[in-house]
């Protein structure tokens, strides 16, 4: 079965590092012209842009800061005056920072809040008018969501509080011939590995190799594959599900 996206026009947000990249390209080289968004400057920017012209397609990469409401209407804009339409969104973009929640002040509240969720949320609902039947949501979750990590009750917050809303769209939405589903990854070994000391990374292996099932972690390819099955026309009959790609955590 091939996931072809011939044709589709997608959005998937914060596409420049880590899984966000990893879906842009496959997305790419399964035929759909993609959209995706960055927060600021990087080598990561410059690559990205660099490789999907070398894919083919009609894809942009621009900046939009998600934590800012504005921003976030000024891309979807954006999207209307290059496309007129969407067939597919990917809300990837997200952050994340480890803060005892004694400590956790207000504002760093806010911020991974207003990134992780209140930016999906502005993101769909700003391109209501520009999906229509058999389009497809995918937000991505996180399978720590369910399990609670500490350190981390701001953003397992704003990831649990996604399957809701993921829930809740679906119900509404369906209606309308729009699918919504969360994809919810486990530990996925990105190039944030490569920035940290080797002996950390190679310790993070081990412990998560002896957590899951399949004795490993993840890949980016590994996440992008079932977000673009979702997207795509063989998963026409799923929604309202959370697809959790742990490995077997």
């Amino acid at each position: 079965m091939e996931l072809a996206l011939h044709g589709k026009k997608l959005l998937v947000t914060g596409g420049t590092r880590g899984i966000g990249r990893g879906i842009a390209l496959a997305a790419a080289r399964a035929g759909a012209d993609v959209v995706t968004c960055y927060r600021q400057e990087s080598e990561a920017v410059a690559t990205l842009t660099a490789a999907l012209k070398e894919t083919g397609g009609d894809h942009h990469v621009l900046r939009a800061d998600l934590g800012d409401i504005a921003e976030v209407d000024r891309l979807i804009a954006e999207v209307k005056d290059r496309w007129g339409r969407l067939d597919g969104i990917v809300n990837n973009a997200g952050v994340i920072s480890h803060i005892p929640f004694a400590d956790l002040p207000a504002e760093e509240w806010s911020r991974i809040i207003d990134t992780n969720l209140t930016a999906a949320y502005r993101v769909i609902q700003q391109s209501l008018p520009l999906l229509g039947a058999g389009s497809s949501v995918v937000n991505i979750g996180s399978r720590g969501a369910a399990a609670g990590i500490p350190l981390r009750a701001h953003y397992t917050a704003a990831k649990a509080a996604m399957t809701g809303l993921t829930r809740s769209l679906a119900k509404e939405l369906g209606p309308r011939g729009i699918r919504v589903n969360v994809v919810a990854p486990g530990v996925i070994e990105t190039e944030a590995f490569d920035d940290m000391p080797a002996e950390r990374a190679a310790g993070l292996r081990a412990t998560y190799a002896q957590k899951t099932a399949l004795a490993r972690l993840g890949t980016v390819d590994e996440i992008a594959g079932p977000v673009l099955f979702l997207l795509g026309d063989h998963a026409a009959y799923i929604t309202g599900e959370t697809l959790s790609v742990d490995g077997g955590i």
